[in-house]
């Protein structure tokens, strides 16, 4: 039996209802800006638990911006994790700022405990990533920025929904990024990305900077981007946002799921599962031992399984050489060994048992 990883054809095969919902909105003309875009940020911001909501044309953007409006520019230095996904150090450098790395631990987020470390006179601002679904420890990442007098952009392009001690990714720093991107827990048809704070004044700037930097139509306050989150995919988000808590519950079952077969096998290691944390797995992933080997067996099953990411963002190319000199063992040791299986909302249990067998067959445990 094969199993896919994208489910997109599942989630939005058969959805007559949000078709009918597209039709009203196209007649409308009301493309740019538009009122189900407002409803959409009104709806994101209860959902997660703070005063605003921006919607911007991507997760990526929704960093940037988030960081420019909040004062981070040429020559700050923005500390980050070692092995997030290019799209969070892109951000940083987009507006003239120095990724600085810290190793991860076992919750694949950055190693609170190093942060201090590398903290200089011109650290400006953290962006904890909350990868894969799991969460930064926030508590003390606030400690720190507090100490220090640091900005917080959340990235928690992965983790909608996710908690950390009770209290929901995103509602922590000063402001925090989501993707909208179409394998993102909550997703739409195209890129997009919301920032969430509960700051007015960051809320009034962000809302200029994602749209040229425009008072009206003929008034330009500041020089921004083109970066608005298009209506129509709103509409799409408007139709999925009821479905977000049931989908990360989901997703949180078929973990577990997966975890209960796959850690009979003693050549799998499962990451740590931390009790105080909600964990919504955007990607389910576990060590292997014979990583490569189990990745192309499980692909010839039919299986699609992935990596991510083979080679961290800190030795890659665009990097240059800026960071040669630095260890990250743990980053380094999850790239090495880490395998992601499909754990989405629309997976059945007999897809998740092929999964298991497959594995356990591949290790000589199952004939």
């Amino acid at each position: 039996m094969a199993v896919r990883y994208s489910y997109l054809s599942e989630q939005f095969g058969d959805c007559p209802e949000l078709w009918e919902e597209l039709k009203r909105f196209v007649s409308t003309g009301d493309f740019t800006l538009g009122k189900p875009l407002y409803d959409f940020e009104k709806n994101f911001a209860t959902l997660i638990g703070t005063n605003y909501a921006i919607g911007v044309n991507s997760g990526t953007d929704a960093i940037k911006i988030a960081l420019r409006a909040l004062g981070v520019g040429v020559g700050d230095e923005v500390i980050t994790a070692a092995n997030t996904f290019v799209a969070t150090v892109g951000a940083i450098a987009e507006i003239g700022a120095i990724p600085v790395f810290v190793d991860v631990d076992e919750t694949f987020c950055m190693n609170v405990e190093l942060i201090e470390r590398v903290i200089t006179a011109k650290t400006k601002a953290i962006v904890p990533v909350h990868f894969t679904g799991y969460m930064t420890k926030m508590n003390e990442v606030m400690k720190l920025a507090k100490k220090y007098k640091l900005i917080v952009v959340e990235d928690a392009c992965q983790s909608i929904l996710a908690e950390w001690n009770g209290k929901k990714a995103g509602t922590w720093g000063d402001a925090a990024a989501f993707s909208l991107h179409p394998l993102k827990n909550l997703n739409v048809w195209s890129d997009g990305g919301v920032i969430v704070t509960n700051n007015s004044e960051l809320d009034k700037e962000i809302r200029l900077l994602r749209n040229h930097g425009l008072i009206d139509r003929d008034h330009v306050e500041l020089l921004g981007y083109n970066s608005r989150l298009d209506t129509f995919q709103a509409v799409v988000a408007n139709w999925l946002l009821p479905q977000a808590k049931e989908i990360s519950t989901k997703r949180i079952l078929n973990a577990k799921k997966l975890d209960l077969e796959l850690s009979k096998i003693p050549q799998i290691k499962i990451p740590a599962r931390a009790k105080n944390m909600r964990i919504v797995y955007h990607l389910y992933i576990v060590f292997a031992e014979r990583r490569n080997e189990l990745l192309k067996f499980c692909l010839d099953r039919g299986i699609e399984a992935k990596v991510h990411y083979p080679i961290p963002i800190y030795k890659q190319k665009a990097l240059g050489n800026n960071y040669n000199s630095l260890q990250f063992p743990i980053t380094d040791f999850q790239a090495q060994n880490i395998i992601s299986f499909p754990c989405d909302q629309h997976l059945n249990d007999f897809q998740i048992q092929e999964i298991t067998d497959s594995v356990k067959e591949f290790y000589g445990l199952r004939k």
